[in-house]
């Protein structure tokens, strides 16, 4: 079959499920729930089923990899650098990573409490790390010679994480990509070719847990026909979670290289772990396994999941700086992961150095900035019955009074990275700092 009937039989394929969930949709829209009144592809209650085990989850691997990693220039050198696509093409013939890289980044997501995975199977570049049927600009037909995505879901299977994929809308090869806006029949040649790949990602790899959609331009979500697509995929992968990057709200939100809230909707923060997604040469300025910590905190926190990249190099291996962050920080999930894994949305928030999780009614306070012998929680409401290290259990000597909690006799020295006390309260734990600003005590005197 070549290239030109597969496109075709993927089209009359699409086309029969897209007039199907279309109808479908439009039936259902006064039934179905909506974020903002936007569409989505399914319903609140089947989102809070499968998503359960993703709020569980919490902390998650990404992984760019691609050609631009053999230039060593972060993934957008194509654009930033104003390559040609055949200039550029040629660089997937040198591309040839070593054997299985994969499990490397599986051991490692593992090793540092990860409890997921998603990786690039195609970034803005083009390229493909699967084997698609739909184009030659692919892992199986160019320099690596071979399917990169089976191997990732091979390792990540192997370790017992979930896995996703990332796959971008946007597409600086494709001659369509750019002219689709304009040009009727570029934009339907374009969506077939995105949508075709999409559901050979959804057909060809068994139950995919995530689909990680990026940068939608240069359509809108009728442009792209989104709904028609990820009926599509909801159809092939029923389990499945979309994010929100085909401009419908789907099943969470991505803030990029910021933590922040999404009020009632899911949301995963993504970062880097120094100023680059793919791989860049020289790029140093790596986070520190204490920031990397409070980060996680700091998501898990507010209800959120924080997805940590990593950006092999050309052959696949990870970074060095990369394994000795993320191994320092699977060394305290090893120890602390529970207040992590097990968290509730926490109100306590205000510490200079120290962050909070909890759950029920037992506080986590984590100390990032070690203060020396005392450690002082400000304006706690509830009563604390008791303080341990969280970990050896060691009880911990407190006083409180009504505006703080100190805890007191502790090394001058921190015992830890990030040292972590288990606080158990009468109720849900929660501070009340503008409150207790206004009522404390000021007998000084002004002369």
């Amino acid at each position: 079959m070549n290239r030109r009937d597969y496109l075709a039989l993927m089209g009359a394929t699409a086309g029969a499920l897209a007039t199907t969930s279309k109808l479908e949709f439009v039936s259902a829209q006064n039934q179905r729930p909506t974020d903002n009144g936007a569409p989505t592809t399914s319903t609140v209650e089947d989102r809070e089923r499968r998503m359960r085990w993703w709020h569980e989850a919490k902390f998650g691997m990404f992984i760019h990899w691609g050609v631009y990693s053999t230039l060593g220039r972060h993934e957008w050198v194509m654009e930033n650098e104003g390559i040609p696509a055949k200039e550029y093409e040629p660089y997937a013939d040198s591309f040839k990573p070593k054997p299985t890289p994969a499990r490397d980044w599986a051991r490692l997501a593992k090793r540092a409490g990860m409890k997921y995975m998603v990786m690039t199977t195609k970034h803005h570049e083009g390229f493909c790390n699967f084997d698609s049927k739909l184009t030659s600009y692919c892992a199986t037909k160019r320099g690596p010679g071979r399917d990169l995505v089976r191997e990732y879901v091979e390792a990540a299977r192997a370790e017992g994480l979930r896995f996703g994929f990332y796959y971008s809308l946007m597409d600086w090869h494709h001659p369509d990509g750019a002219i689709s806006l304009k040009d009727e029949a570029a934009r339907r040649r374009f969506v077939d070719y995105i949508h075709g790949q999409v559901q050979e990602l959804m057909t060809n790899y068994g139950k995919v847990d995530i689909l990680w959609y990026d940068v939608a331009w240069p359509l809108d979500p009728k442009g792209w026909e989104s709904v028609e697509m990820n009926t599509m995929v909801r159809k092939l992968q029923p389990d499945i979670i979309i994010n929100n990057r085909s401009k419908i709200p789907e099943d969470f939100d991505t803030p990029e290289q910021r933590i922040e809230a999404s009020q009632n909707r899911p949301w995963e923060s993504c970062m880097t772990l120094n100023d680059s997604w793919g791989y860049q040469a020289t790029d140093t300025n790596w986070k520190s396994p204490t920031t990397v910590i409070k980060n996680l905190i700091t998501c898990a926190r507010d209800g959120g999941n924080y997805l940590l990249n990593i950006g092999p190099t050309a052959d696949g291996s990870i970074p060095p700086d990369s394994v000795r962050i993320l191994s320092a920080v699977g060394d305290w999930m090893a120890k602390h992961g529970e207040t992590i894994y097990l968290s509730d949305r926490c109100q306590p928030r205000r510490g200079s150095y120290v962050s909070f999780t909890r759950k029920g009614n037992t506080l986590y306070a984590h100390v990032h900035y070690w203060p020396g012998e005392t450690v002082v929680i400000g304006n706690l409401v509830q009563k604390v019955s008791s303080v341990k290290m969280h970990g050896s259990n060691q009880p911990v000597k407190f006083e409180q009074d009504d505006y703080r909690v100190r805890l007191l006799g502790l090394p001058r020295v921190a015992p830890e990275l990030v040292t972590t006390f288990e606080l158990e309260c009468d109720a849900e734990p929660r501070q009340d700092n503008e409150g207790k600003r206004a009522t404390k005590p000021r007998e000084v005197k002004y002369t």
